[in-house]
């Protein structure tokens, strides 16, 4: 069970680049506690995530101390783990969080990334 929740790096965005390039060709999607920019993803067909979607989590020291902004990238993390299965295939996702993300509950962070999930559309039809 532990490996079908795990948040292994090849469904990350790791390097700068690579979330500048969704932030800077994406889509914008607005949440109550979160910005999330969405990019298809365009993967060579010998790729190790093929059809899985890709999250990138950022968190700006407006947000608040080191321990707060800690404390809502696990939530964000937990978050996608639980409902990755629900975003559609083949995108890359950066997740930026508002300030208002520093006083939300694991629940409402859940909530957030669900109705992005519902917002994005069904992940059988990309």
């Amino acid at each position: 069970m532990a490996s079908r929740l795990g948040f292994p790096p090849r469904r990350r965005l790791r390097k700068r680049r690579q979330f500048l390039a969704v932030q800077g060709g994406g889509r914008r999607v607005g949440g109550k506690h979160f910005l999330f920019f969405v990019r298809p993803r365009e993967d060579s067909p010998n790729s190790s995530v093929a059809g899985g979607t890709r999250f990138g989590i950022t968190v700006t020291r407006k947000i608040g101390n080191a321990v707060i902004r800690n404390r809502v990238k696990r939530m964000v993390r937990e978050g996608c783990r639980h409902a990755a299965e629900l975003f559609p295939a083949k995108l890359d996702l950066v997740i930026v969080a508002r300030p208002s993300a520093a006083t939300a509950g694991g629940g409402e962070v859940a909530a957030d990334l669900l109705e992005l999930a519902r917002r994005l559309g069904p992940r059988s039809a990309r």
